[in-house]
């Protein structure tokens, strides 16, 4: 029993300094953590403060032309100081992901807080770093600080060095400026923070399958380069023709040539209910599918397109990515280009290098919707095939006031009563049309209803 009782003593005694050795070694502080001291962050944007007196060049209170990405934004300026009164700005100290082109990883997250910003600004201030405005390595854009006002009644806030402070974007010569001090201090903070680009989390807007992330523009103007290869792109659902395909044009306008750009996306007849539904028109929509080349039309499109029902975060999927309703953009368009296939020079960034192409213009805004006003119809053609669903659609030749011709070419249009609508409704009027840039025997435009075109005489 005494032999008992003394193992007894030991093992609590054993015990009990197992307890204290764990008691004393433990001095990291609350949980048990590591010892450092709650990390509270520095908000070093509002520590920088713009003086409008300095000796630096200064636009005050500029307005926004438009929106390029994280990095770069046109504002209007003085044209006695910037010819043609449009400062296109590359932000010192950054360099946010692409969003433009190629898309990568928080592009858009980058381009999205800067619009945002600026957009909902009282006042804007743009600063070059010394005394003259200096153009980066592309010779286009000028190096710039960009300040804003949140309210009227609020400090400036340094646009730049808040992107770095909230991760979203890369150093780029950020010691080696003005502010590169402070802007540096905040880069080392994001990284320490693990925000956004640094945070080793996949960026949840983008597609991270097997596809090439890409925008409607590089599509559009690179589209043999992608030929036969899986993409990944985002637009709005302008149009579904009817026959098992949508067209998808870009959100908004590029801010360098102010087009719209669109595709030609077949789902064919294995698009389950929930895909239908996501291909709805107006929808903010995300495709992925393989561009091919379609033999007979000489066009392109893409096709291959799913929605798994019950794999909803499959990353092959097409998928609606917001809940608003966007309407389609169709621009105003330039008869005489297009008729006349008028190159245009279209700029893309690629590692932060400006890249021109020359593109022909009807094919920059190939299955994009368009609208044209005070055409008159001198000839109408009649498709005269009893056994083809396409029997009464119509070609229409027009003519532009300054004579330009254009061709109108139209599905079988039906009057409110069902009725086939005949050439006698437009031959000899003047009308305005509503469609999508197509390709048939050359360009031309395509008309899906009767609302789409309207007789004005």
């Amino acid at each position: 029993m005494k032999k008992f009782i003394t193992t007894i003593s030991i093992l609590l005694l054993v015990a009990l300094l197992a307890c204290c050795l764990v008691a004393c070694g433990d001095d990291s502080g609350d949980n048990g953590d590591s010892g450092e001291q709650p990390f509270t962050p520095v908000d070093y944007v509002s520590q920088l403060k713009l003086d409008l007196n300095s000796t630096t060049a200064k636009f005050i209170d500029v307005k926004v032309k438009s929106y390029v990405d994280g990095d770069t934004t046109h504002f209007y300026v003085d044209s006695s100081v910037i010819p043609g009164g449009m400062l296109k700005a590359r932000y010192l100290a950054i360099n946010t992901p692409e969003s433009t082109g190629k898309i990568e990883a928080y592009g858009h997250k980058a381009s999205r807080f800067t619009k945002e910003k600026l957009q909902s600004a009282a006042s804007i201030v743009i600063e070059a770093d010394g005394s003259s405005w200096e153009a980066d390595s592309t010779g286009s854009r000028y190096l710039t600080w960009v300040w804003y006002k949140p309210s009227a009644d609020a400090d400036y806030r340094n646009l730049n060095v808040e992107i770095l402070q909230n991760g979203l974007a890369l150093a780029s010569n950020t010691s080696q400026n003005r502010y590169g001090t402070t802007a540096v201090a905040a880069l080392n903070q994001a990284q320490k923070q693990k925000l956004n680009v640094f945070s080793g989390v996949a960026d949840p807007e983008l597609y991270v399958g097997e596809a090439i992330n890409v925008s409607l523009k590089e599509l559009r103007c690179n589209i043999t380069e992608y030929n036969n290869k899986k993409v990944a792109f985002e637009g709005i659902v302008a149009r579904d023709t009817g026959s098992n395909s949508v067209y998808v044009e870009s959100v908004d306008a590029d801010p360098d040539t102010g087009l719209y750009y669109g595709m030609f996306c077949y789902y064919g007849f294995s698009m389950s209910g929930g895909g239908l539904e996501i291909l709805s028109v107006g929808n903010h929509v995300r495709i992925v599918g393989t561009v091919q080349y379609y033999e007979t039309g000489k066009t392109y499109q893409v096709s291959g397109m799913q929605y798994r029902e019950f794999q909803p975060d499959d990353p092959n999927n097409i998928k609606l990515l917001d809940d608003q309703k966007y309407t389609p953009s169709y621009q105003s368009i330039d008869a005489a280009k297009f008729a006349n296939e008028t190159l245009l020079t279209v700029e893309f960034e690629e590692d932060d290098e400006i890249v021109e192409k020359s593109v022909k213009y009807p094919e920059l805004i190939m299955d994009s919707s368009v609208s044209l006003e005070g055409l008159t119809v001198t000839k109408v053609y009649t498709t005269s095939n009893e056994e083809s669903a396409s029997n009464g659609a119509m070609t229409l030749t027009c003519k532009t006031q300054d004579g330009v011709t254009i061709t109108i070419r139209t599905t079988v249009l039906r009057d409110a009563d069902k009725n086939i609508i005949t050439e006698s409704a437009y031959k000899n009027k003047v009308i305005n049309v509503k469609g999508f840039v197509a390709y048939f025997n050359g360009y031309q435009v395509k008309v899906f209803s009767a609302n789409d075109i309207t007789v004005v005489a």
